[in-house]
């Protein structure tokens, strides 16, 4: 039987799909890792990390769902770290950034799963590029490349701090530590206050057509994007306290940053504009991302 027709309107069942798709996807991980074992640790993740990718994407060709990758961002950065730290004596830093890293990935997995619907709920982007794409090119390369590949390699650029971090043992606990784990929590929170308060508003009929414009969508169009892209820069400041030659790895940050104001915000701005008609004024009053003029809204 068509599977995504036996989870239609079934969530556990569906859990349990994306369950077993991921299992899989560990296995595979964990095969391709044993292969590469004697190689750069950086390597075999990476490698590892493309193959799990690979069994996720074919999993959703099998339900014909793209949506089936999305806990994939807050999944595999846990099981990742956790690899990278597995069989050490664990420093104050290593806890730190392996718990700051945890918190983050139960609270983004759980929000996830609370909003989502089944097989059959694929998020509105994906069906709009299934719609949109040209028709000689395959729905099928693009969840692979656009949506499924993409992401894995953005999230690992965005992991690369936590290498020298959980690695590089040789210098004490210090401010920057501490300036880290206040980003990174403070981060996961204001993520975590915007979409409580974004799921609030939306679940009351009355708000249907309407903008949220108070708490901390007040003081920004994406508070819950901002709260993202602050906790990899948390991680980031990490790498800085455990091995200062490691500064390059800022290229982690900066392309999340690079994703969320080129493509994720100018999506959501545009779908936003389509759908509700205040949007519009809303732009011009408030700032995208960071909330740089706390006095703006009138």
């Amino acid at each position: 039987m068509y599977p995504r027709r036996i989870a239609a309107d079934h969530r556990p069942a569906g859990f349990a799909v994306v369950t077993v798709a991921y299992v899989a996807a560990g296995l595979a991980a964990w095969a391709v890792a044993a292969a590469l074992a004697g190689e750069h640790p950086l390597l075999v993740t990476l490698v590892a990390d493309l193959a799990a990718t690979v069994v996720v994407f074919l999993g959703s060709l099998l339900v014909r769902n793209a949506s089936l990758y999305d806990p994939y961002w807050s999944v595999a950065p846990p099981v990742i770290v956790v690899a990278w730290v597995w069989g050490s004596a664990l420093s104050a830093r290593q806890v730190a950034v392996l718990a700051v890293v945890l918190i983050w990935a139960v609270r983004l997995t759980a929000n996830w799963a609370i909003s989502w619907r089944g097989l059959t709920h694929e998020d509105w982007r994906y069906a709009r590029l299934r719609e949109q794409r040209p028709p000689w090119l395959p729905f099928w390369v693009i969840n692979l490349t656009g949506i499924q590949i993409m992401p894995t390699l953005v999230v690992f650029a965005g992991l690369l701090p936590v290498w020298p971090a959980v690695t590089v043992t040789g210098r004490p606990w210090g401010w920057l530590d501490v300036a880290g784990l206040l980003v990174a929590l403070a981060a996961v929170l204001i993520e975590a206050v915007a979409d409580r308060q974004m799921r609030a508003f939306t679940g009351d009929p009355a708000n249907r057509g309407h903008v949220l414009g108070r708490g901390l969508w007040r003081y920004s169009r994406h508070p819950n994007y901002l709260g993202e892209v602050g906790f990899w820069w948390g991680l980031w400041l990490f790498a800085l306290a455990a091995a200062p030659d490691w500064w390059w790895t800022v290229i982690g940050p900066v392309i999340m940053v690079l994703l969320f104001v080129f493509v994720s915000i100018p999506l959501m701005d545009r779908r936003s504009l389509a759908r509700r008609p205040e949007y519009a004024e809303h732009m011009r009053r408030v700032p995208a991302l960071l909330p740089l003029a706390f006095g703006r809204r009138a």
